[in-house]
C-alpha cells in the first residue's frame, strides 16, 4: 500500500493544548477502498506466506472484542473498543504516530491555524505520564515559567494518572478568562510545584526580532504556513533600521519543536545559494526526495550564528544541519534533540485521520541525526548549573531506528573564528540570572553575538550586556527581543519516567 501525503515535522503531536506538527499539504488517498474488506481480502490473498497468520491474529483480535464486550464490568460500546485499538495499534509505532478519530483531527485543523485558547504549551506522553515539550513565546506557561521537561501530574488538584494525552489536554482546556492550576514535578525541585494561569486565546508570533548594533536578531519559534514570508519581513525592517548596513545575523531556533517541511526547507533556501537541503527516503524507493537550494541568499553572504539546544528539533533540526553542513553558519549552543523522522497526516474520510512515521530524513552531508541530534560548532550552556536538555528522541520509547546515513557526525570543520576556541561554555558565577525579558542575562546569545562579530571582522565589544541599539528603539510589538528560557536540567528518572 503506497501512499502520497502530506508532510510534516515536529516533537509533539497534541490533541490540544498547542499547535503541533503543521502540514505541507493534505492529501486524501482513497483510504476507504485500502481498509474496506475487499482491499484487504486482496492485500492477504496476495501473500500467501503470509494470510494464515494474519486471519489467525484477528480472529484473536475478535475473540478479545467479544470477551472485553461480555464482560467487562460496565457496558463499552463497540466503537470505543476499536477507537482504543487503533490508538494502541497506531501510536504502539513510534512516539510520533498517531490516530486521530474526526473531533481529534478537526481540533487539530483549528490548532494548526495559529490562533488557539488554552496555555501555549507542547506537551507529549511518556510511558503514561505527561511532559512538557515547550512553551510558546508570549503565553500563559511561557510567562508561568513552565519548562521543558516538566511533568504535569495534576490539573486543578485532579490526578493525570491512567489519562491518554488527550485526555489530559482536555482537562487543560478551558474558556479563556477561566484560572487553571497546574501540579508539576521538576528536576531537582525537591517538592512538586503548583503554577496558576489564566487560559487565553493564543496567537503564534513564530518570528520575532531585534537589533543589536549593526547585528540582527531573528528568532522563530515553530515552522508554521507563514513562517518564511514572516522571515522575509523580519529581515527587511533589520536591514531598514539598520540603515541598510547589517554585518551580520544570529538566527535563534532553541525551543523550537518542529513544524511544516516546506517551512524549513524554504528558510534554509534563504541562506544557502546552491545545494541540496534535505533529502526523504522511506519505505518505497518512489517516494524518496530531494531538495535543492535554488540560488538565493537574502543576506548577500553575510555571516550568521545559529543558535540551538535541546529543544530544537526536526524542521529546526533541517534547517541547522543545512546550515552547518554548507559551512553557511556556525552552530552556538547544546545539541539538537534528534528527531530525524517526517510524518505524513493521511486522512481517513468519515473518521478522522492516522499520523504516520513514512520516511527519514537526511542532511546535505548524507547523515540522519534520528536519535543522536546536531553538535553544536561551539559548545555554550545556558546557565553554569545546566546538566543539559532533560530529555531527547534517545530517551522515547520504541524509537526508529538510525539507519541510512553516511555519517553520524557532521564533517570537521576548519573554518571557524579565532575566537571560537576563547568562547566559554557556560557563564561565570557573577552572571546574572536568566530572565527571558531581558537579553542582557541570555548567556547563549551574548556568546552568540560575540561569534557573528568576530566572523564579521569586528572588535570583540559587543554592545553593554547585548542591549538593542539605543538610537534604534525596537518595534513594541515584532522587535521585542524574546529569548527562550533556559533548558532544564537533566531529569530525574526516579520519580516519573520520562516527548
Amino acid at each position: 500500500m503506497k501512499l502520497r501525503t502530506g508532510l510534516l515535522l515536529g516533537t509533539a503531536f497534541l490533541a490540544g493544548i498547542t499547535a503541533g506538527p503543521t502540514l505541507e499539504a493534505v492529501m486524501a488517498p482513497s483510504l476507504g477502498q485500502m481498509i474496506s474488506s475487499k482491499a484487504f481480502a486482496k492485500e492477504v490473498v496476495a501473500d500467501p506466506d503470509n494470510h494464515s497468520e494474519t486471519l489467525r491474529l484477528l480472529t484473536l483480535f475478535g475473540t478479545v472484542l467479544d470477551l472485553v464486550r461480555a464482560e467487562y464490568v460496565e457496558p463499552v460500546s463497540d466503537k470505543d473498543l476499536i477507537t482504543n485499538a487503533l490508538d494502541g495499534m497506531v501510536g504502539g509505532l513510534d512516539p510520533h504516530s498517531s490516530y486521530m478519530n474526526e473531533k481529534q483531527f478537526k481540533e487539530m485543523q483549528i490548532q494548526i491555524s495559529g490562533k488557539f485558547g488554552g496555555l501555549g504549551v507542547q506537551v507529549q506522553q511518556q510511558n503514561g505520564h505527561i511532559r512538557v515539550v515547550s512553551p510558546i513565546d508570549g503565553t500563559p506557561a511561557s510567562r508561568a515559567g513552565l519548562k521543558p521537561g516538566d511533568y504535569i501530574t495534576e490539573v486543578d488538584g485532579k490526578s493525570l494518572e491512567g489519562l491518554t494525552l488527550d485526555q489530559a489536554v482536555t482537562k487543560m482546556r478551558g474558556d479563556p478568562g477561566t484560572k487553571i492550576t497546574l501540579t508539576i514535578v521538576r528536576a531537582k525541585e525537591p517538592k512538586p510545584l503548583k503554577i496558576t494561569m489564566t487560559r487565553e486565546v493564543v496567537h503564534v508570533q513564530v518570528v520575532r526580532s531585534s537589533l543589536y548594533g549593526n547585528i540582527g536578531y531573528i528568532r522563530i519559534s515553530e515552522f508554521d504556513d507563514d513562517t518564511e514570508t514572516a522571515l522575509h519581513e523580519a529581515y527587511d525592517k533589520l536591514k531598514a533600521k539598520s540603515g541598510n548596513k547589517l554585518q551580520g545575523l544570529v538566527l535563534d531556533l532553541r525551543l523550537n519543536p518542529g513544524g511544516k517541511l516546506d517551512q524549513a526547507i524554504a528558510v534554509s533556501d534563504d541562506f544557502i545559494p546552491e545545494g541540496e537541503i534535505v533529502s526523504i527516503r522511506g519505505r518505497h524507493a518512489e517516494n524518496n526526495r530531494r531538495w535543492d537550494a535554488k540560488g538565493t541568499d537574502i543576506t548577500g553572504k553575510l555571516p550568521i550564528v545559529v543558535l540551538i539546544d535541546g529543544g530544537s528539533a526536526s524542521a529546526s533540526e533541517i534547517v541547522a544541519g543545512a546550515l552547518q553542513d554548507h559551512r553557511r553558519a556556525v552552530l552556538v549552543g547544546e545539541k539538537s534533540f534528534g528527531k530525524g523522522s517526517v510524518q505524513s497526516l493521511i486522512p481517513v474520510p468519515g473518521h478522522g485521520a492516522v499520523r504516520l512515521t513514512t520516511a527519514r530524513y537526511y542532511t546535505p552531508s548524507g547523515r540522519s541525526i534520528q536519535a543522536l541530534g546536531i553538535a553544536p560548532d561551539i559548545v555554550v550552556k545556558e546557565s553554569k548549573d545546566d546538566d543539559g536538555y532533560g530529555y531527547r528522541e534517545a530517551d522515547l520509547a520504541h524509537i526508529i531506528t538510525n539507519t541510512g546515513g553516511n555519517k553520524n557526525k557532521a564533517p570537521a570543520r576548519t573554518d571557524l573564528p579565532s575566537i571560537s576556541g576563547s568562547i566559554p561554555h557556560a557563564p561565570a558565577d557573577n552572571w546574572p540570572r536568566f530572565d527571558p525579558a531581558k537579553p542582557a542575562t541570555d548567556f547563549q546569545l551574548q556568546q552568540g553575538l560575540r561569534v557573528v562579530r568576530a566572523m564579521a571582522s569586528l572588535p570583540d565589544e559587543a554592545l553593554p550586556l547585548g542591549q538593542p541599539a539605543a538610537d534604534k528603539p525596537a518595534d513594541k510589538k515584532e522587535d521585542k527581543p524574546t529569548s527562550p528560557p533556559p533548558a532544564p536540567p537533566q531529569a530525574q528518572q526516579t520519580t516519573l519516567p520520562h516527548h
